[in-house]
């Protein structure tokens, strides 16, 4: 027998080169390639006549060859075999391309199954190269379930099926690692026939069975995961912090927290004086007020003698924190110090050694924080803001610099709980759901392009009465395939031919760091009156004084994302407003960019969001730390994802510990799980 581990060479007829094949698939071991689910089936059990028979409709049938098939050589590298074929319902013409197995093997007189689509009309019906088997022969490609495989260039159905059939005959599949009454319980089928059956299925039903309990068991694995490492994380003590009267703190502000802040915060000071280091996530739509959480968070840590670390992703949101956050701390005597990577040499030097010494009690800054040459004192506290844009590397250098130091991280991308729980791997979850009193609701409207010149109009009574405007497009540079506005292209137009009076300044994605945090700065000083875009602006500065948000072909963005860019507006005290562009008549796209237009609700938005799109919307690249599930998808299968975090849950609390073959299993599928996927570790 050979061991799921054994590289695929193993099987016959995979050499070097086809290795290679497989490997563009991920494919390397006979683990990978039993764990390589099909993509769809091809139900090809039911038979039916040849009079049954419905154009462009896949079908399987019985039939016998009425005469010799005869090839004809068309021109070269063209060779035609054509034969007749009827059951007793009718006849049929059949076509082959240069197909010299079909010329040789079929033989006038004897019955085929023959699969294939009808083409051609009532005058001529026939179909062309259709697959065949003798009847009393091994069900290959009829007669069967057959599975439509994810492939690649070079690499063709059959050669993985092939594949996939001798690694499930030469070894077993991978160990069962469900118990068995969570199998009763749930319906789920033991892991030998599901691993079988995803394969070689003999119907559709036990097909849809063996998916359901590998989407149940990479879910059950994964949720499992996250309860070990709490687990795990509960079993780590810290100090806990004694002093958690933040009154003189709430004295200081000069307006009412938020009952959802405060509710926050209560969760927060539950945390620091539990003993065990906290593991916190605070999400909030934009403008919830998640700063002022942290500060909190952060007033704690240093009232019972430990630093605090906000890091956040740009430097000009970093200084922005330092600015807001010295205000507040500067009255409560607590220091706060900046340290970002454009300080001088002298500068940083000085930072560093005041944070050694501990007279920077709260520290702000980017990746500077991370560095070799920072030390803290007394680290007690980190706090990252923006959290999808630092990777878990990044996140765990900072809180090596202290002793187990309490995790907060911030995140103003609404997210359904759900999806937050799988994104942010164990951390416990805090929402801002209310906004602070006063501030605005941003309008919204939807229009096509021949709304331009009201648009241009309503952009200049905007600069006229002192404010300044965002213009958002899909696309750096021109792209013909795309037809969509570039920010290169309009900001350019807008300069020369609509607004030649107005400051008009560009920001994109390929232009360097220096570059992009000097035009957002001056934007933000008021040095600039429209601001063309892409999506970098969808996090950064505050900018309280712009009051409207045009975004260019909206079709092209999510609605999240439209609701992040939204959200740089309406900062200030005066009514701001977000336009939408689109020349996309669709009338699905028309009412999923309507619904952008009826609610300022982050959390409504990305649940319709989800329905609409799926998962993908929200999380653009691995880095988000969303696990590469193989099957299971959380756009349609959510339900299935709340039975095993239940199952997982009730397994931990009996089971955890156990020394069970299950629990082995399970424990080894975990680690490997988080392995590959670090994104999901916190």
């Amino acid at each position: 027998m050979a061991r799921l581990s054994d590289p695929i060479t193993v099987l016959r007829g995979v050499g070097p080169a086809k290795a290679k094949l497989f490997a563009a698939l991920n494919i390397f071991t006979l683990e990978d390639l039993i764990c390589h689910y099909p993509r769809g089936y091809e139900d090809r059990t039911k038979l039916v006549h040849v009079c049954e028979l419905e154009a462009d409709k896949p079908a399987c049938f019985r039939a016998t060859v009425m005469n010799t098939p005869r090839t004809n050589h068309i021109r070269q590298g063209l060779d035609l075999t054509r034969v007749q074929v009827a059951d007793t319902t009718g006849r049929l013409s059949l076509t082959f391309f240069n197909s010299r197995y079909a010329a040789e093997t079929l033989q006038y007189g004897c019955e085929y199954v023959f699969y294939g689509t009808l083409t051609g009309d009532y005058t001529a019906y026939g179909m062309t190269n259709p697959v065949f088997e003798a009847p009393d022969a091994n069900a290959v490609t009829t007669r069967r379930v057959l599975p439509v495989y994810p492939l690649t260039a070079g690499l063709n159905n059959a050669a993985v099926l092939r594949a996939v059939q001798q690694a499930l005959a030469v070894c077993d599949p991978p160990a069962e690692i469900l118990p068995p009454d969570i199998r009763e319980r749930y319906g789920i089928l033991p892991a030998e026939r599901a691993y079988t059956a995803i394969h070689e299925p003999k119907d559709m039903e036990e097909a849809e069975q063996a998916k359901k309990r590998l989407i149940f068991e990479e879910f059950f694995v994964f949720s499992a995961g996250l309860s070990l490492m709490r687990a795990a994380r509960a079993e780590k003590k810290t100090a806990p912090y004694r002093d958690l009267d933040l009154q003189p703190f709430y004295d200081a502000l000069p307006f009412t927290l938020t009952g959802a802040q405060q509710r926050a915060i209560a969760d927060i000071c539950r945390d620091l004086g539990s003993g065990a280091p906290m593991n916190r996530l605070v999400q909030g739509d934009v403008g919830s007020g998640k700063t002022m959480v942290a500060a909190a968070a952060a007033y704690a840590a240093v009232k019972n003698g430990r630093q605090a670390a906000l890091m956040a992703p740009t430097e000009i949101l970093a200084e922005q924190h330092y600015e807001s956050l010295g205000r507040l701390f500067a009255p409560l005597g607590i220091r706060v110090g900046l340290l970002t990577g454009s300080m001088t040499p002298k500068e940083k030097r000085a930072v560093r050694e005041a944070l050694e010494s501990g007279e920077i009690q709260v520290a702000v800054g980017t990746h500077a924080l991370i560095s070799d040459a920072t030390k803290f004192s007394a680290l007690g506290l980190v706090i990252t803001d923006e959290q999808h844009r630092f990777g878990v590397a990044q996140r765990s250098r900072l809180s090596a610099k202290g002793a187990d130091p309490h995790l907060l991280v911030m995140s103003a991308t609404p997210i359904p709980r759900t999806l937050a729980l799988l994104m942010y791997g164990d951390l416990e979850v805090s929402v801002l759901d209310e906004l602070p009193p006063g501030r605005e609701t941003v309008d919204t409207f939807l229009v096509g392009e021949s709304y331009r010149a009201r648009i241009n109009a309503f952009i200049r009574k905007q600069v006229a009465e002192g404010h300044q405007c965002f213009v958002v497009c899909p696309a750096v540079e021109e792209n013909d395939a795309l037809d969509v506005k570039s920010a290169s292209f309009w900001a350019e137009t807008l300069q020369q031919t609509v607004f030649p009076d107005l400051r008009v300044a560009l920001l994109h994605g390929q232009m360097k760091g220096p570059e992009k945090e000097a035009v957002m700065g001056a934007f933000a000083r008021g040095e600039a009156d429209v601001l063309v875009a892409t999506t970098v602006i969808e996090v950064g500065v505050d900018v309280p004084n712009a009051t409207l948000m045009v975004i260019e072909d909206a079709d092209r963005f999510g609605l999240s994302q439209l609701h992040q860019l939204r959200g740089r507006v309406g900062r200030g005290r005066a009514k701001s407003y977000c336009i939408l562009t689109t020349h996309n008549r669709n009338p699905d796209t028309v009412q999923r960019l309507k619904a952008l237009c009826k609610t300022n609700d982050g959390f409504r938005i990305a649940e319709e969001d989800l329905r609409l799109r799926g998962p993908g919307d929200f999380f653009g690249s691995r880095q988000s730390g969303l696990p590469a599930f193989r099957v299971a998808d959380l756009s349609f299968d959510m339900e299935l994802l709340k039975q095993a975090q239940q199952a997982s849950r009730e397994w931990i609390e009996q089971e955890g510990t156990a020394d069970t073959p299950e629990a082995n299993a399970l424990r080894t599928r975990v680690a490997a799980l988080f392995t590959r996927a670090e994104g999901t570790m916190n």
